[in-house]
């Protein structure tokens, strides 16, 4: 039984740094697709080719039957969040490096403990919220060259952080009612929804975040591959999940980070600079700190982040 468990745990280790890595790819192919095509549209398409790719999965795990319209409501605000958390990133793309950009993202562990202590009523001591100062000093050394550069923008990864801290707690709940697959299915639908409202209004308005166009083949291309990494991602991430404690899991998604820094090395050449590596080190030394202090203390406010899989 012993050896059972620590090779699922083995297996769940392994599928979590396959999602980590394709994760940084929706962000490639993102970025790659913003030079021609407006934020909303590439979200859109994402959520499109997310709810496609999980229907034949939902249907051969006969789950179609478990669409729970009761929950409805709360699938409605998960759609929201994520579509504002991707637009928000993918917008920032358009102007920093894919690298800075889930960087400073990931001081999504660190809002996602705070707000956890706010609104569950999560013991949190002095030494976690002093982690989570750091991990802003972190972010900020990495944002603050990024805002000379682009301004706002640079702000737009700490949004979408926020989103998916506000997702990751709603999926806590849900979870416990509802099937996962049907979860991710259901967010696809709710996704594109909004995001097809939010391009109906957009249109003609000349915005380079809302107004639609038609893309060319080539941007075609990069956006079917955002939907489909982002669909393989969030894949590996739900059977890592069920592999392996989310506790053992969340130290590896700062992987994504190191994964990005190549991929967009050898896309874009992008590669940050002294400060900036410093800012990542000290944003992963936060988070890995609270990953610690979570798994010694047995509670979990940022366990349920496999649908981060930015998803964004």
């Amino acid at each position: 039984m012993k050896t059972t468990a620590s090779s699922e745990v083995t297996m769940g280790l392994m599928l979590m740094l396959l999602s980590v890595l394709f994760s940084p790819l929706i962000d490639i192919f993102a970025k790659l697709a913003i030079a021609t095509v407006p934020s909303a549209e590439i979200t859109a398409a994402r959520f499109a080719v997310q709810a496609i790719c999980m229907l034949p999965v939902v249907i051969w795990r006969k789950n179609l039957a478990d669409l729970s319209w009761r929950q409805t409501f709360y699938h409605a605000i998960r759609g929201i969040i994520m579509t504002i958390s991707m637009i928000s990133f993918v917008a920032t793309l358009k102007y920093m490096s894919v690298a800075d950009a889930i960087a400073i993202f990931f001081v999504e562990p660190i809002i996602l403990t705070i707000l956890s202590s706010i609104f569950l009523g999560e013991a949190i001591g002095w030494r976690r919220y002093t982690a989570c100062g750091v991990g802003f000093f972190g972010a900020i050394l990495i944002i603050q060259p990024s805002f000379q550069e682009v301004g706002f923008v640079a702000l737009l990864p700490v949004v979408s952080a926020v989103c998916i801290a506000i997702s990751a707690m709603m999926n806590r709940a849900l979870a416990q009612r509802e099937d996962p697959w049907v979860m991710q299915f259901q967010m696809g639908l709710w996704g594109l929804f909004f995001c097809c409202i939010i391009l109906y209004i957009g249109e003609s308005s000349g915005s380079d975040v809302f107004d639609p166009v038609m893309p060319s083949a080539l941007a075609f291309f990069f956006l079917a591959g955002v939907g489909v990494m982002a669909a393989i991602a969030g894949i590996l991430g739900v059977y890592a999940y069920r592999a392996a404690p989310a506790s053992t899991l969340a130290p590896l998604q700062y992987f994504e980070i190191v994964s990005a820094t190549i991929f967009a090395w050898l896309v874009f050449g992008d590669f940050p600079d002294a400060l900036k590596w410093l800012g990542i080190l000290i944003i992963i030394a936060s988070g890995l700190y609270i990953i610690w202090r979570e798994r010694r203390f047995a509670s979990k406010p940022v366990s349920d982040t496999s649908e981060a899989t930015r998803a964004p």
